[in-house]
């Protein structure tokens, strides 16, 4: 008895899916679903594609379960708790708007932004909470660079060899 029954045209599509997918998740999961349906013991299906005999039975539940969606949305992880990236796309524009001006016009002590003066910023201005690796992947994606300033802190003038009649 096999665990799952598809009818022909889903066996049908999920064959073209798993021949073109650019999806490993799309592709094992229409995969597993195939092999199950031709009889293949769950177990050697699990084994072969690196995931438990629990997590086979929850693609067939949730593939039977959204019989009334397409294919994609059925092969589909289930929707996830937490809290969703908010800062990828929503900072960049904010960071290229304001990273050629200098920071003691918004009342900051410094003569140059860094990812911890940006992220504060952020939170000032626009009440944006990000951490510095979100600002600094942020600059990344911009193509911004820029160095430090540096001091030339030289203990001779360039001209001391004319000085010493060198």
């Amino acid at each position: 008895m096999t665990l799952i029954t598809l009818t022909p045209k889903e066996r049908q599509a999920l064959a073209a899916l798993a021949a073109q997918t650019a999806q490993a998740r799309d592709l094992r999961r229409a995969q597993a679903l195939l092999w199950l349906e031709q009889g293949e013991a769950v177990q050697a299906i699990a084994d072969r594609l690196g995931v438990s005999r629990q997590t086979l039975y929850n693609w067939v539940t949730r593939f039977e379960s959204r019989r009334t969606l397409g294919l994609a949305a059925r092969l589909a992880d289930a929707p996830r708790s937490g809290r969703p990236r908010t800062a990828y796309g929503v900072i960049d524009p904010l960071i290229d708007e304001i990273i050629e001006r200098d920071p003691r016009g918004f009342g900051y002590r410094s003569t140059a932004w860094t990812a911890p003066l940006l992220v504060e910023y952020l939170q000032d201005t626009h009440e944006i909470e990000v951490s510095c690796d979100s600002v600094r992947l942020a600059i990344r994606r911009l193509d911004i660079r820029w160095k430090r300033p540096r001091h030339t802190l030289a203990l001779r003038p360039a001209t001391w060899r004319q000085a010493k009649g060198g």
